[in-house]
């Protein structure tokens, strides 16, 4: 397989193909020569095998085994079985004409306690999986943490214990130099806020804890994680692109009054440059009403080189705008609920701003240009396209998936999410007629899944999981992304 084809920067939109007229109401926007098109899974969403051939016990594990958690008590020890059945979903984006595809590995798989020796039956399980792909004509693409924490490692404290970030740069070290041969594109985190924010803040998500100082601590160690994590894939394999994937959710003051475009850019600075703005200019933005509190955090002298790193491409997650207010004196002490597609999140007195996701706005092409402006935020935010525009591509990391209120059947119509991807794809391509280096493209999800507190309710695959025998079916939508994918747009 061509590696240069995933390396090369991104060809000029002149030299792009036309996107297929039928699958876009007649557009005639471009994407560019070597756009890739691609989907995205993740470790514990739907490996299951949780206990098997020497994997450790994660936090996710932990939470859901206790009851009261998930909706109909559900749990990933099974999910779709991706670990024992990758073969049939390999088969299954080959035949859709996807050219990458971004999972996730299980640390606990790696290191079952997530320090000291390898496991190396974990190990050679993703080294097959690995081949596996390259040998289907499908890029690798591996993020290193989606949120299943070895559960040792929380007893040790957790994110909030700064050793953390050590322990993962040991991780991402053994990793790269294990596949780093074979895999060049790496993603240390998956959307860092919410592994910090709900898992600490509000307690949502594992490790089930409410706390604002845990919060800013872990906030701080993912950080520090970030930079160390970046240096040690480097140093172990020379071929490495690195980047991470952040959440990314365009914020617009409710109002036009001061108070409320104050509480827009503090919303902004804390949920979606809080990660990206360290790495990029080695400080952080402050999103705080007062003083910014590195005390509290654990700030030490020295930790903004740290976690200063030149990244190779930044990844964004998009799933919807939000409409933010001041919300003055009368924010709690405490943090707000918050999730991606939560409709209100009421935040704490630190920040006091109160955000709104307008209801159904996952299906209103109003929120699908907002996609364009996280495009080129994102794209804007990167020294790299300020000093050498053409030397770097940015990566748009994964796709939003619609919020419906039954789960389809398998090969029934779902045309609000096909409209919604039709919507939000036109948006991206005139994004990058704009000026935005995006490179890819990589919807959620491969597979139907377990989708976290919803336990199996939702269904946000392109491809339909019969949870009973497991047998996949493509949907509608699934068919209709792999004909946009297709090198050949007469064909759709």
């Amino acid at each position: 397989m061509d590696r240069r084809r995933f390396l090369a920067v991104s060809s000029a939109l002149a030299a792009g193909s036309l996107l297929p007229q039928s699958a876009f109401g007649g557009s005639s926007l471009r994407f560019p020569k070597d756009f890739l098109w691609g989907m995205a899974t993740a470790s514990y969403q739907v490996e299951g095998a949780w206990n098997e051939d020497g994997k450790g016990e994660s936090i996710w594990d932990r939470f859901t085994h206790q009851p009261g958690h998930i909706r109909g008590a559900a749990t990933g020890d099974a999910a779709c079985d991706h670990y024992h059945l990758y073969p049939q979903d390999f088969a299954i984006l080959r035949q859709l004409h996807m050219k990458s595809f971004r999972f996730s590995i299980a640390w606990p798989r790696i290191q079952p306690s997530g320090r000291g020796a390898v496991n190396q039956k974990g190990l050679d399980h993703y080294s097959r999986y690995v081949d596996a792909l390259l040998e289907a004509g499908i890029r690798p693409f591996c993020t290193l943490y989606h949120w299943d924490l070895p559960q040792g490692l929380e007893d040790l404290g957790g994110w909030p214990n700064r050793d953390l970030a050590g322990y993962f740069a040991d991780y991402a070290g053994i990793l790269a130099k294990a596949l780093g041969d074979r895999i060049t594109v790496w993603a240390p985190f998956n959307m860092p806020w919410t592994v910090s924010y709900l898992g600490y803040g509000t307690g949502v998500f594992p490790p089930n804890r409410a706390s604002y100082k845990d919060f800013l601590q872990a906030a701080h160690t993912l950080n520090l994680a970030q930079g160390q994590a970046f240096r040690a894939i480097k140093a172990a394999s020379s071929k490495a692109t690195v980047g991470s994937a952040y959440g990314m959710c365009p914020a617009y003051p409710k109002t036009a009054s001061e108070e409320d475009l104050a509480a827009t850019a503090r919303y902004h600075a804390i949920n979606n440059l809080f990660f990206l703005e360290t790495a990029m200019r080695g400080k952080y933005p402050n999103p705080f009403v007062g003083e910014f509190p590195y005390e509290t955090m654990g700030f030490q002298p020295g930790d903004e080189k740290i976690m200063q790193v030149p990244l190779d491409w930044i990844g964004f997650h998009y799933y919807t705008r939000r409409v933010v207010s001041d919300a003055g004196h009368s924010a709690s002490s405490g943090a707000g609920l918050a999730t991606e597609t939560q409709d209100t999140v009421s935040v704490d007195a630190h920040t006091r701003f109160t955000a709104t996701m307008p209801r159904k706005a996952l299906l209103r092409k109003e929120d699908s240009k907002s996609f364009l402006a996280a495009s080129m935020t994102s794209s804007c935010r990167s020294p790299v396209n300020t000093t050498t525009p053409s030397s770097r591509s940015q990566k748009a990391a994964a796709a939003t998936s619609t919020r419906l209120s039954k789960a389809p059947t398998a090969r029934s119509p779902i045309l609000a999410r096909t409209s919604f991807f039709r919507t939000e794809l036109t948006e991206l391509a005139r994004a990058i007629q704009d000026g935005a280096k995006v490179r890819a493209f990589h919807a959620w999800s491969l597979l139907d899944n377990f989708e976290w507190l919803d336990g199996y309710t939702q269904r946000y695959g392109l491809t339909y999981v019969d949870y009973r025998n497991q047998k996949r079916t493509v949907k509608n939508s699934g068919m209709w992304y792999g004909k946009l994918a297709s090198d050949r747009p007469d064909r759709s």
